[in-house]
């Protein structure tokens, strides 16, 4: 499609849900991939991309809506980008997701599957995170109505308009504009007390919100951990500067808040938001909350890494646990093992629990969970999986019985898919985030193991990421 010639295809029927939670409707043999739609809704359609075979494109009007719809509960549903999947009932969200698991497992993979249960829903299906980041902006996103109200403006020297501030979430495909949040359904009470709080307290103070395109203002992010223990974590981060002001506001808030477990401040003085090599500063309260996965507990700071829908990675590893098979004498290895927390979890079941991770930061974390929970059979250990498990490493630690592996979206390097191979343990557990590069690595693996069981689990309703068990058993090749 040339530049300029954008096509609108006329009274297009979708039929289904495709990858990532595009709709899917076919016409003369054509896929379209269209977004903002529902299976049954006939729709016009704008293309954004047009090849012989396929075309992607986006709804502009609406000829019939699909009796599947429902109304979505969120006011700003359809601009933060969060919460895709509202305007369908969650029963129909499970049914998609598990239609795309079976399908990347198949069309990829190409893999004889055993019986495949139902995917596993959240209980509940709101309110489910344990964090939340949400931004400052001096640039907030508006609606066109509130764009035609505005006062005539003029425009700065270098052609910037500046808006109302915000504080809330990025707009899909807009790095510089916020939707202003007032209510989120991610997370429960205070966390909307407090972030309204922040918002109207400095708003009325006229503190800077920050710019990111100037990179200048002062206030950047707000962060929230809410624990299933009750236990609440904040973190104000700023720009360098004003800490005459940082001190009164964190004063002001804590005194208005006092129940909050943890009170922390980070000072960024860099153009990206990332803080994995800033240091958080406490200002009132303890270093730490705690979260509880079955008996174990967690320490959590402030940049620690800990799944975020906390009772259903309880689910998802109590399924980890029961693939694994374990009898209490097994040598269980947790590649990418993050924290700890998949390879803690299964612990009391075997004899040994040897963690591999790239992170060092995440393997100090894993260790000192450990040792908050009194388990002596945990060891873990910094670095690529590759170079770590070699003979000499299994002459000392043992070889694996058991393998749990839980790798990023991107699925596993395929020097690493080698190396299980190489390593030949009788089961292999893969928990995936991303079931088409899951179900590449499977058929990687496939000359040497048969998946024997299968488990979706829904992470986060209302999203179209989807979360795979896969239990792998070597074959018998003699």
């Amino acid at each position: 499609m040339r530049k300029g010639k954008a096509l609108t295809v006329p009274a297009v029927e979708v039929s289904g849900y495709a990858a990532e939670g595009k709709a899917l409707a076919r016409i003369d043999g054509k896929v379209y991939f269209i977004e903002g739609a529902v299976p049954g809704d006939v729709a016009d359609i704008r293309l954004t991309k047009n090849k012989k075979d396929w075309a992607e494109g986006r709804v502009i009007r609406f000829q019939k809506l699909s009796a599947d719809r429902q109304d979505p509960f969120c006011e700003h549903f359809g601009t933060c980008g969060g919460c895709k999947w509202q305007m369908l009932p969650y029963e129909k969200q499970l049914q998609y997701k598990q239609q795309e698991v079976e399908d990347n497992l198949r069309r990829i993979g190409k893999l004889e599957l055993p019986s495949f249960p139902p995917i596993l829903g959240a209980n509940p299906d709101r309110e489910y995170r344990n964090k939340l980041e949400f931004t400052f902006s001096n640039r907030s996103w508006l609606s066109p109505e509130e764009i035609s109200a505005l006062p005539e403006k003029k425009e700065e020297d270098d052609g910037a308009v500046f808006f109302k501030p915000a504080l809330g979430f990025h707009v899909p495909k807009l790095f510089d504009k916020i939707v202003d949040i007032r209510r989120c359904h991610l997370m429960p009470e205070p966390v909307d007390r407090i972030r309204n709080w922040v918002r109207d307290y400095t708003l009325s103070r006229q503190f800077p919100y920050y710019d990111i395109r100037r990179h200048s203002g002062w206030l950047r992010n707000l962060t929230f951990r809410y624990c299933t223990t009750g236990e609440l974590m904040v973190n104000l981060v700023v720009a360098p500067g004003w800490d005459e002001l940082r001190t009164r506001l964190l004063e002001d808030l804590y005194a208005a808040f006092p129940f909050i477990t943890s009170l922390y401040f980070t000072v960024n003085p860099k153009v990206n938001d990332s803080l994995h090599d800033l240091e958080p500063v406490l200002f009132r309260g303890q270093a730490w909350v705690t979260e509880k996965l079955g008996r174990l507990s967690f320490r959590i700071g402030p940049i620690s890494f800990f799944q975020t829908n906390t009772r259903q990675a309880e689910r998802l590893y109590e399924i980890t646990r029961r693939f694994a098979g374990l009898s209490g004498s097994e040598t269980l290895y947790d590649l990418y093992c993050g924290t700890g927390s998949i390879g803690l979890f299964c612990s009391d079941e075997a004899g040994k629990v040897v963690g591999v991770e790239v992170i060092e930061a995440a393997v100090r974390d894993a260790r000192e969970n450990a040792e908050a929970n009194g388990i002596r059979k945990a060891r873990f250990f910094s670095g690529d999986v590759v170079n770590v498990c070699t003979d000499d490493f299994f002459e000392r630690e043992g070889r694996p019985d058991v393998i749990i592996t839980d790798p990023p979206r991107a699925g596993m390097h395929e020097a690493l898919v080698r190396k299980i191979l190489e390593i030949g343990a009788p089961r292999v557990v893969y928990v995936s985030c991303n079931t088409a590069t899951q179900a590449r690595d499977l058929q990687a693996l496939q000359n040497r193991y048969e998946v024997t069981a299968l488990q979706a689990v829904d992470m986060f309703p209302h999203t179209h990421h989807i979360e795979n068990v896969a239990q792998l058993t070597l074959r018998n090749l003699s």
